[in-house]
């Protein structure tokens, strides 16, 4: 994938984040690299890149199913961590998956496979950070952290 190639982060064969905000290009690319679906994190008001409508647009003409699933500091609950996840399960994988620059993609996405994997908290942000994914110092690094420890001891 062109020069963004490093700016992607491989969490498992089926779950790719974007460490930055994906135009056309990226998406005909991800597309020809077999991905299924993809899912958008950013908020309809965020300024760049496509908007929702516009990219689920360009999403359906590549033949990807899409997801818009709008993710702001104020409301990151686990609620919404909890409805992503039921969403996630109904994708066709491999998932594509972006906000602006990789931070929500990556907290909702490690969030989602700490359930199914059964991390703690401090192993899904170690299995972040090896992949790119630094969130161990981030505000949503401590929410990931808090929602796989209370899914981890359910």
């Amino acid at each position: 994938m062109t020069d963004d190639a490093q700016k992607i982060a491989t969490i498992d064969p089926n779950h790719t984040v974007a460490l930055f905000m994906p135009e056309t290009e990226t998406l005909r690319q991800v597309a020809s690299a077999g991905a299924k679906s993809l899912v958008n994190f950013r908020d309809d008001g965020e300024k760049g890149g496509m908007a929702p409508e516009e990219e689920r647009q360009q999403a359906e003409r590549l033949g990807l199913n899409y997801l818009h699933h709008p993710v702001t500091a104020d409301s990151l609950d686990a609620a919404l961590v909890d409805d992503f996840r039921r969403s996630l399960d109904d994708l066709p994988q491999p998932v594509f998956l972006h906000c602006a620059s990789g931070r929500r993609a990556g907290a909702m996405t490690l969030m989602a496979l700490a359930t199914v994997k059964g991390w703690d908290g401090e192993t899904a942000l170690q299995e972040g950070k090896a992949r790119g994914i630094d969130l161990t110092e981030e505000k949503i690094g401590q929410f990931v952290k808090s929602y796989a420890d209370e899914k981890a001891n359910a």
